[in-house]
């Protein structure tokens, strides 16, 4: 069986490299990797291949920058002709991506089957270009990993018990990649904040691109910063694009893009998360530590149920409440939640048998 797994950012080389981890280890499957090129830079692309042990790419598609329509148009046609020249009998891609669209269409557009990795994930909101790329994703999609039971609830909804498509629920492999990479967490670069800190990722266009909401982040981590306890940011391009821009003054402890690894450290000896990604939040669960999402919506539902997630939006005094009454809170973590830990080797078990089947 040939795999063809398409990826291109971040979240999506961490998913993979516990997939491609347990391909190894199973046998019985040939993959290939496509690296769009959507993130490119050092310490957003080559750094996680290195770190992670990942299959280096046969195919470096050097795609990025431009709008959404754009790079995903471009997109599509590389990775087309990827296709066309390996024929697979598979495309494997993930989570939400620009990337993860395009690798999706490219394949039903062939008539190869899709295997969608995060499938099912909702938060309800077309005017974020992630869910749009989640829906159409799965719409052309034959078997739907599912990292909980509401993303099996949303399918349901959404009419999938009536379709064709084969869906799964084996947990979230970024559970597997947190839990398999702990222990080698290493930290950043001559970093020597003590331990306690609030750890904060700002990266989403809808925050980073609106004046007000920025503005609004940017007062409220400044006053946590200086009042509260130290604030580290790993400057994400797009936000230090922002900054240069608005010409916006943000006053805390800024620390270049991290490593996987070095984020890893980061989460376990931080006081608390508070971040605007998807993913991020989940890792802070993990960790046993508490979330506040600069989201105006949390596709985690299950962890804002919980109580451990926080949704406050670009509101700079709900930041700064709910930093204050969750920094330092131990969370009780229920490793079942996710999956405990083996979802890629579920899922990868599961393609062999949908092949021999």
């Amino acid at each position: 069986m040939k795999i063809i797994t398409v990826v291109g950012a971040r979240p999506q080389f961490i998913k993979a490299s516990v997939v491609s981890k347990a391909i190894q280890e199973i046998g019985g499957i040939t993959e290939i990797i496509v690296h769009t090129g959507q993130h490119f830079d050092e310490n957003m692309s080559e750094v996680f291949f290195n770190d992670l042990a990942i299959p280096r790419p046969k195919y470096k598609l050097d795609v990025n920058g431009g709008n959404h329509g754009d790079m995903t148009g471009r997109m599509l046609i590389e990775i087309e002709k990827v296709l066309l020249k390996e024929k697979p009998d598979l495309v494997l891609v993930y989570g939400d991506t620009n990337s993860t669209l395009a690798g999706a269409l490219a394949a039903a557009k062939l008539h190869i089957p899709v295997a969608h990795v995060e499938a099912g994930v909702r938060d309800f909101d077309m005017r974020i270009p992630e869910e749009v790329n989640r829906i159409l994703t799965d719409q052309v999609s034959s078997i739907l990993f599912c990292p909980t039971d509401t993303a099996i609830e949303n399918l349901q909804r959404e009419g999938f018990a009536h379709k064709p498509a084969k869906v799964f629920q084996f947990g979230d492999v970024m559970q597997d990649s947190a839990e398999l990479f702990s222990q080698r967490a290493i930290s950043p670069h001559d970093f020597n904040v003590a331990d306690g800190f609030i750890l904060t990722t700002l990266h989403r266009p809808d925050n980073t691109g609106d004046l007000i909401r920025l503005s609004a982040i940017v007062e409220a981590l400044n006053y946590l910063h200086n009042n509260v306890a130290p604030v580290v940011l790993p400057l994400h391009p797009r936000m230090r694009g922002a900054l240069n821009e608005y010409g916006i003054i943000l006053d805390v402890h800024l620390i270049e893009p991290v490593s996987y690894l070095e984020m890893l450290w980061l989460l376990k000896h931080c006081g608390i998360v508070l971040t605007d990604s998807g993913g991020v939040q989940k890792e802070a669960y993990f960790f046993g530590k508490a979330c506040v999402s600069m989201n105006d919506h949390s596709v985690w539902v299950e962890l804002v149920k919980a109580g451990v997630n926080k949704v406050v939006g670009a509101d700079s005094k709900k930041i700064i409440e709910a930093v204050i009454s969750n920094l330092g809170r131990v969370i009780e973590v229920d490793r079942n939640l996710y999956g405990g830990g083996v979802a890629a080797k579920k899922i990868v078990e599961q393609l062999k048998m949908i092949q021999l089947n």
